[in-house]
């Protein structure tokens, strides 16, 4: 009786001695030392609480134990994916958003199979010093790196144009730095992605594609193809409603051909962590729930999970706005959680060109999308993984 006794009160001193230096880790590195979260197994973090209340809280309910890293009270995490990991969240989106040039264009290649002299062009520009005895930018990567940021702050055309000329200017002479936007995009459209324009009808019946594709009128609703003009007459050739479709299987074959996207291809399951906590869609049953029904998709960690993001669909009219675009955005899950929300790796697909809100005919937009989709599933598509070669 006297060991176990002894035994017991070692121990209790041991946790009041730790639970003391917790206190006193909290108070240093906490904004309101009058309010923090108390790690109590009652409150469990998500009640504030004063110094001394937490401190009686901890030494009659005692700690929770699933609170080995104290990320609410100043330590920083062990996991690359945890919510106060700011530090690598910030060193990823430099290394994902700092582009390759050399990359880019070996991963635009096989949209030139057609065209190897615009191909070559197109890796000279890549390979060409801005200016003579530059170093450090090439004409193409000078230009992406401007235009990302056009893009990050809503930059004008006419600024942008403006913020090149100025730079013609400083530069050294013979640069290689074009001076208007539209001779920017010129070089620029080297490495865009193709999209389609496809028809629809006003009233969201149909889009004009397969057996519909060269009909004039809707043959649903009767309504005509094409914009009606002054005195509803029709204007041949302007369409009354555009869907501007983008393609996701050359995106997804140009993630693959850039070695270090496609590295993170695989991260869900190569170096996500597995300690019982939802931290990622991996963790979620649904995930889980495909794994298990469809095991021979499950094998292969680099087939893709895929979220579609609708902006702006109004299914019971019960909304109303002034916008005129309606876009579906994918997600693809395979991605660390830090970038896999960031802009780069959030894919446009579809684009409603039009004032009125799509409602509950929104599937005949997801139509080519679908179709895509399914080929990817039944048939797949041969690429070449850069980084295991």
């Amino acid at each position: 009786m006297d060991k176990d006794w002894m035994s017991k009160n070692r121990l209790s001193h041991e946790y009041e001695v730790g639970a003391e230096y917790f206190l006193q880790f909290a108070s240093r590195n906490a904004n309101n030392p009058n309010a923090m979260p108390c790690p109590c197994a009652k409150c469990g973090n998500l009640k504030t609480k004063d110094i001394d209340t937490i401190r009686a809280h901890l030494c009659c309910n005692g700690i929770d134990l699933t609170y080995h890293t104290w990320i609410w009270h100043g330590e920083r995490s062990k996991f690359g994916n945890s919510m106060n990991d700011s530090d690598r969240v910030g060193q990823d989106e430099r290394k994902y958003f700092t582009e390759e040039p050399i990359s880019m264009v070996h991963g635009a290649y096989d949209s030139y199979a057609k065209n190897p002299n615009q191909f070559h062009k197109l890796l000279e520009n890549a390979e060409k010093p801005l200016y003579p005895g530059c170093v450090k930018f090439t004409k193409l990567s000078a230009l992406v790196k401007l235009y990302n940021l056009k893009a990050k702050y809503s930059w004008s055309d006419k600024s942008f144009t403006d913020l090149l000329g100025l730079f013609g200017q400083m530069l050294p002479d013979d640069n290689e730095l074009p001076l208007t936007l539209y001779d920017a995009k010129k070089s620029l459209c080297a490495l865009r992605m193709d999209y389609v324009k496809i028809h629809a009808c006003p009233n969201d019946c149909i889009l004009y594609r397969k057996e519909y594709e060269d009909f004039t009128s809707c043959p649903i609703c009767g309504m005509s193809r094409w914009k009606l003009g002054k005195n509803s007459t029709i204007i041949g050739g302007v369409p009354a409603k555009v869907l501007w479709y983008f393609p996701p299987i050359p995106r997804f074959q140009r993630w693959f051909q850039q070695k270090v996207i496609s590295k993170e291809l695989t991260w869900h399951a190569d170096k996500r962590i597995r300690d019982g906590y939802l931290r990622h869609p991996d963790d979620a049953a649904s995930w889980k729930v495909v794994d298990h029904n469809w095991p021979n998709f499950a094998s292969e960690p680099r087939n893709l999970r895929l979220a579609i993001s609708a902006d702006g669909m109004n299914p019971h009219s019960l909304m109303s706005s002034a916008y005129s675009c309606w876009q579906i955005v994918m997600i693809t899950y395979n991605l660390p959680p830090s970038l896999c929300m960031k802009r780069k790796f959030m894919m446009l697909t579809l684009l409603i060109s039009d004032p009125k809100q799509p409602g509950n005919d929104i599937d005949v937009y997801l139509a080519p999308l679908i179709d895509d989709l399914k080929f990817l599933w039944d048939n797949g598509v041969d690429t070449y993984d850069a980084y295991r070669k």
